[in-house]
């Protein structure tokens, strides 16, 4: 099978949910493959990523880097890992 990249239109992702509940909700009534059919081009993309570290947080902490995250409609690995490029980066 070849593969091959097309351009697409480009999907927009969803803004942050404001609570839990309204998320909860959100998905009660809606499916993450809902708008997809036999037409639907699905792709992927394999990150380049070359290890894992383990940090600790204490929960504090670790409280706050998730609801900087959540605001930011990103995952707490995510937001974590670009503060920390942004600081090696800025060496």
């Amino acid at each position: 099978m070849k593969i091959t990249k097309t351009k697409q239109k480009v999907t927009k992702p969803m803004p942050p949910f404001k609570t839990l509940k309204e998320e909860a909700d959100f998905w009660d009534t809606h499916d993450a493959v809902d708008d997809i059919d036999e037409g639907t081009v699905v792709g992927f993309h394999k990150a380049n990523k070359t290890g894992t570290l383990t940090i600790r947080f204490d929960e504090k902490d670790l409280q706050t880097l998730r609801e900087e995250a959540f605001n930011k409609g990103i995952g707490p690995t995510t937001l974590a890992r670009m503060w920390l490029k942004e600081r090696i980066s800025a060496r």
